[in-house]
């Protein structure tokens, strides 16, 4: 069984307004007086209201869920110490017109001197899951294996509706921000660990990007882990709909190394129509079709729910790992991923509403 991590990236809000609050210093520094937080979990990120927590590496689904839920809760009450909240949607729904400083480090300087207005509006937040594996040439065949299933990855992922104070009208407005680095989407199909090598160090070696850290393709390879990192993900209301995603991720990762070592390849699916149908899903979540890798066309998002179990069935019977998805997935796709949610609760209730359901670290109710 491959072993996994989930980071996850948070806002922080003002209680009253829900306005972004730049105070990751000083939660940072309450987090340290939590006991339930471990030295070095709590990390800075782009901007100063933002912050972002990883799992140790982790081998069972409810070991993930139970980190995710501790760390939650834990760094929550510090962001309440220094009044503000802890946000877990996928962009920030309301916005002033300054921007939010950029934290103070020197990449962070070179970022945003590169590119003001990008890292600017990076008020966005996501999950990444980190999949152990044995080797960098395993790492690729996962790559190409889950390339095809990024689509319904994004459709059931998003959260980010709401951006600066409107509807973006698109269901992960977060996909559509983090799209326009130079270097970012789904990653192209590579014939191998020598392959994938040689072109994402060309891509520093031109200039063309500062560091391999801004390879920001929705699934690469990590360069500090022996892992695979899949960011395709917005960061989600529910601790329950993350460890689902990641089991999902997971899941579809062993089934594709168990494929490869039968022979068999993945169904090919070109960069344009892969790039295409990424975009849709970003726009439409699960309120619409959704592209399904294995008939190459788009579909019902509950028939390509179904058609995923069915891909992944054999593995998440073998590690036990279905009673953590599906009763999780029927229920998102009953109630609406977290898109959906926001706006629901956005109109019956208000900004006040909508602050409160982003800012409950447990439910997202």
């Amino acid at each position: 069984m491959l072993t996994l991590g989930i980071e996850e990236e948070y806002l922080l809000l003002d209680p009253a307004t829900g306005l972004p609050m730049a105070r990751a210093a000083q939660v940072r520094r309450a987090a340290r007086l939590q006991p339930a937080l471990e030295r070095g979990e709590v990390q800075h990120e782009l901007l100063q209201a933002q912050l972002e927590v990883a799992t140790p590496v982790c081998r069972g689904l409810e070991e993930a869920g139970g980190h995710l839920l501790r760390m939650r809760l834990a760094l929550g009450e510090a962001a309440r110490e220094e009044g503000c909240r802890l946000a877990a949607c996928g962009a920030a729904p309301f916005a002033e017109r300054l921007p939010v400083p950029v934290t103070d480090t020197a990449r962070y300087r070179a970022m945003h001197a590169d590119a003001r207005r990008l890292t600017d509006e990076q008020l966005i937040c996501g999950m990444h899951v980190h999949l152990g594996i044995p080797d960098r040439a395993a790492g690729v065949t996962v790559m190409n294996g889950l390339r095809g299933w990024l689509p319904l990855l994004v459709a059931l992922a998003a959260n980010s509706p709401l951006w600066q104070n409107t509807d973006s009208g698109f269901a992960s407005w977060r996909t559509i921000v983090f799209g326009r680095w130079p270097v970012s989407g789904p990653p192209p199909r590579f014939d191998g660990p020598q392959d994938y090598g040689l072109r994402t160090a060309a891509l520093v070696e031109s200039g063309l990007i500062r560091d391999i850290g801004q390879v920001y393709w929705h699934i690469r390879l990590s360069e500090r882990f022996p892992t695979v990192e899949v960011r395709a993900m917005d960061v989600q209301l529910r601790p329950d709909e993350a460890v689902m995603l990641a089991g999902i991720a997971r899941a579809l990762a062993t089934r594709s190394l168990t494929d490869a070592r039968a022979g068999h390849e993945p169904p090919p699916v070109h960069g344009e129509l892969l790039a295409a149908a990424v975009w849709h899903s970003a726009r439409h979540g699960t309120t619409s079709t959704v592209f399904d890798p294995l008939s190459g066309r788009l579909v019902p998002t509950a028939e390509a729910a179904a058609a995923l179990l069915d891909h992944i069935g054999p593995v998440i019977d073998r590690t036990g790992d279905r009673r953590h998805l599906t009763p999780v997935l029927e229920h998102l796709l009953k109630e609406g991923n977290g898109a959906a949610r926001q706006r629901r609760r956005l109109h019956t209730e208000g900004r006040t509403g909508l602050v409160a359901m982003v800012t409950d670290q447990t439910t997202g109710h």
